[in-house]
């Protein structure tokens, strides 16, 4: 009896997020991959470099997790709008349909079934935080797909119907000058 073949895409599980892959199964290729550290030198970043290197980790084992898998070269904006999506299912955001009754309520008074997403200022961040991680590893800049306009055009997507399901502003907040603080 032949071997069923590998499917051509991720397989999810909703109970495994991490996926099993170590650093040596993912493709060689000009940019560099997630150095293996001790946990020792791993304690005297600071928590956005911990979190840059985590995220910058679950992001290249979530390319070589595809069948066959996504040299970081090839990657492109899809690649990243995919990734997006697939983390989506590990969110903790109450994100309510048009067709909910608590739809655009900030505090609803009773559980609903809508879906639990990844909230956009989460989403911005992880980007955010990818980008950086991408020209650190030796990425070209000029063709960052952490960059990409569609991902620009998804997340304002996602701000503006978040805004409106949860009924939560999500208006720049503006800096106050310095000096003027209520202590002073």
């Amino acid at each position: 009896m032949d071997p069923i073949p590998e499917p051509d895409y991720p397989i999810h599980h909703h109970h495994d997020h991490h996926h099993s892959l170590s650093n040596t199964e993912i493709p060689v290729n000009t940019i560099t991959r997630p150095p293996i550290t001790n946990s020792s030198s791993s304690s005297t970043l600071s928590r956005y470099e911990n979190q840059k290197r985590r995220d910058w980790n679950t992001f290249c084992q979530y390319l070589g997790s595809h069948r066959p898998p996504i040299p970081l070269t090839a990657c492109t904006g899809m690649h990243v709008l995919e990734f997006l999506r697939y983390q989506d299912q590990f969110g903790k955001t109450k994100v309510h349909h048009q067709t909910c009754p608590f739809f655009g309520l900030p505090s609803p008074p009773a559980p609903c079934p809508c879906p639990l997403r990844q909230a956009w200022g989460s989403l911005d961040a992880l980007i955010g935080r990818l980008r950086a991680a991408y020209e650190e590893h030796g990425g070209d800049p000029g063709a960052n797909p952490f960059g990409a306009r569609g991902l620009r055009v998804y997340l304002k997507e996602v701000r503006d119907y978040q805004s409106k399901a949860r009924g939560v502003s999500y208006e720049k907040k503006r800096k106050r000058p310095k000096g003027k603080g209520p202590s002073s």
